[in-house]
C-alpha cells in the first residue's frame, strides 16, 4: 500500500467496488480495504457442500445488476462478467398442482392470468414500457424526477400496500399470489403501506431485464468489478480489518461500505452526538435463515413449468405469505413459510458436477433468530416436488448468526442492510444521506439510497457527493 491516497473505501460490497471505481475514473489514488480473504461482501460463492459444487454464499439472482445505471458503463463483459438468463424469471405453484409463472412478456404473462389478465396488462406494460425513465428515480437518492409525470404513475400504486393492491387489482388467487410472492422480497408486512413498490419494481425488472445469474456464481461479479477498478488504477487490500480510523493511510476522504452500526465501532469518535445518536435510532429489518443443497438431480417439481425459471417462489397464496411475513414482524416463525429459491445449475453448469445440481433458498425470521428452520423450508420445497429430499446429497446452514459472522453488514441476519419501511427508505440512514458529521467520512453502503439490491448505486452516489465536496472547486 501507499502512504497517501485521495481515497480510501472500507469493505468491497459492490457498493464499496463501485465507489472505488467512480474515484479511480476521476483521476484520484484509491484503495479498497476488505477485512474478508476475498472480496465481494454479500457476492460471494464458496464450495459450502462438496467439492464441485459452487453455492452464492448471499445474494444468487441479479435483476438490479443488470439494470444498475452505473454497471452499465462499466466493461464488465471485457472483466469476466457473463450473464445467464432462464427462460422464465419466476415461477410461483399453488397447491391445486397450477403454476403462475412470470415470463419475460407481459403479454405471455397475461395470458396465462385469464380474467386477471386485462388488469395485469393494464398495470404492468405502462411501467415496464417507461423502465429505462423510471429507474433514473428509483435507483438514486430522493430528488426533483426528471419524468414526473412516468414516476407519479408508478407512485400511484406503489405508496399502497401490496396486499391492498392485489385484493383490488386482481380477481383470482393465481395473479394475487404472484405479485405478493414478489412484494415479500421487501421483508415488509405486505400489508404495510409502501410494500407494494417493491413488488412492482420486481415485476418490471422480470419483464424489462430479466433475473439473470452470473456464469460461474456471484463471485463474478464482485471479480469483474475488482478487474475493472485495478484497470483504472485503484487497489484492492484484502485481509485488512478495519477497527480503527488511526490503521488507515493518509488520505483525504473515507468511505464506509458498511451499516451503521459498524460504523459506529470504527469511526463513532470522530462524530457528534447528535449524529451518534441519530444512527444509534436506525432500525435493522428481519432476517433470513438461508440452506444451500448439492443435490443427486433436478428438483422434481410437479408442475414441469417449474423447471424453466431460475427464481420460485415457495408460499401458496396471498393470505399464506401476508399471513407468514406479518408473523416475522411479531417475533414469530411460521410453520409454512415464504420461500424463495433459486435454482441456478438448471441454467450453468458450471455450478455443479455432470449430472448433478444446486439449489439455494431461505425463508425470513426475527432479527436474530435464533430458531433452526431448515425443516420447515424443506417441507416447503417438498409441498410443491414431492421427493426433493431423496436428492440431497449435502446441505448448508446459515442462520442469521453465521450470516453475520460471514458478512458484518448482514446485521442479525437482515440482508436489507435496514428496515425498508417508509419511515428510512429514503433518508436512510439520517437525512444526510451519504453525507456524515464529519467532512470527511461518507456512507456508501445499502444502508444509503437506493437500499438493498447488487447495484452499486449506493457507492456511486456516494464518490460523486465526496468528489464535489473535495474535488471539484
Amino acid at each position: 500500500m501507499q502512504k497517501t491516497y485521495d481515497a480510501i473505501v472500507v469493505g468491497s460490497g459492490p457498493n464499496g467496488l463501485a465507489a472505488a471505481i467512480v474515484f479511480a475514473q476521476a483521476g484520484c489514488s484509491v484503495a479498497v480495504l476488505e477485512a474478508k480473504e476475498k472480496v465481494g461482501g454479500g457476492t460471494r460463492s464458496a464450495a459450502l457442500t462438496l467439492p464441485g459444487f459452487v453455492h452464492d454464499v448471499c445474494s444468487a439472482v441479479h435483476p438490479l445488476a443488470i439494470a444498475s445505471p452505473f454497471f452499465a458503463t462499466l466493461p464488465l463483459a471485457e472483466h469476466g462478467l457473463s450473464w445467464v438468463q432462464p427462460p422464465a424469471p419466476l415461477a410461483h405453484p399453488l397447491d391445486d398442482g397450477r403454476v403462475v409463472v412470470a415470463e419475460r412478456s407481459v403479454q405471455e404473462t397475461a395470458k396465462a392470468l385469464g380474467e386477471d389478465g386485462d388488469s395485469y396488462r393494464q398495470l404492468m406494460g405502462p411501467l415496464v414500457a417507461n423502465w429505462n425513465e423510471l429507474r433514473e428515480s428509483l435507483l438514486a437518492p430522493l430528488s426533483l424526477p426528471r419524468h414526473p409525470l412516468k414516476l407519479a404513475r408508478f407512485g400511484f400504486y406503489a405508496l399502497r400496500s401490496a396486499r391492498g393492491l392485489a385484493r383490488s387489482h386482481f380477481r383470482q388467487e393465481f395473479a394475487r399470489a404472484l405479485f405478493a410472492g414478489m412484494a415479500a422480497h421487501s421483508l415488509l408486512p405486505l400489508d404495510r403501506p409502501g410494500s407494494a413498490a417493491f413488488g412492482l419494481v420486481l415485476g418490471i425488472t422480470a419483464h424489462a431485464v430479466g433475473w439473470p445469474i452470473p456464469q460461474g456464481g456471484s463471485q463474478k461479479i464482485a471479480d469483474s468489478l475488482v478487474s475493472c477498478l485495478r484497470s483504472a488504477g485503484g487497489e484492492v487490500v484484502t485481509g485488512f480489518e478495519v477497527a480503527s480510523l488511526d490503521q488507515l493511510p493518509s488520505t483525504r476522504v473515507v468511505l464506509f461500505d458498511v451499516t451503521p452500526r459498524q460504523f459506529l465501532r470504527i469511526a463513532g469518535d470522530r462524530l457528534t452526538t447528535r449524529f451518534r445518536l441519530s444512527l444509534q435510532r436506525y432500525r435493522y429489518g428481519p432476517a433470513v435463515y438461508k440452506l444451500d443443497w448439492a443435490l443427486n438431480g433436478p428438483i422434481p417439481w410437479k408442475a414441469p413449468e417449474c423447471r424453466r425459471a431460475g427464481t420460485l417462489h415457495l408460499g401458496g397464496t396471498l393470505e399464506e405469505i401476508a399471513l407468514s411475513e406479518r408473523g416475522v414482524w411479531q417475533g414469530c416463525h411460521a410453520e409454512r413459510p415464504f420461500v424463495l429459491l433459486a435454482q441456478p445449475s438448471l441454467f450453468d453448469a458450471s455450478r455443479a458436477p455432470s449430472e448433478k445440481h444446486t439449489a439455494w433458498a431461505y425463508c425470513h425470521v426475527p432479527n436474530g433468530s435464533t430458531v433452526d428452520m431448515a425443516k420447515r423450508i424443506e417441507d416447503q420445497v417438498e409441498r410443491y416436488a414431492p421427493g426433493f429430499r431423496d436428492l440431497v446429497l449435502a446441505r448448508h446452514v446459515l442462520a442469521p448468526a453465521e450470516l453475520e459472522r460471514h458478512n458484518p453488514n448482514l446485521v442479525g441476519g437482515d440482508i436489507s442492510g435496514g428496515a425498508n419501511e417508509l419511515g428510512q427508505l429514503f433518508t436512510r440512514p439520517t437525512r444526510r444521506l451519504y453525507r456524515t458529521s464529519s467532512p470527511e467520512l461518507y456512507l456508501c453502503s445499502s444502508s444509503t439510497p437506493p437500499g438493498a439490491g447488487v447495484h452499486g448505486m449506493c457507492g456511486y452516489f456516494a464518490a460523486q457527493a465526496a468528489l464535489r465536496d473535495h474535488f471539484r472547486r
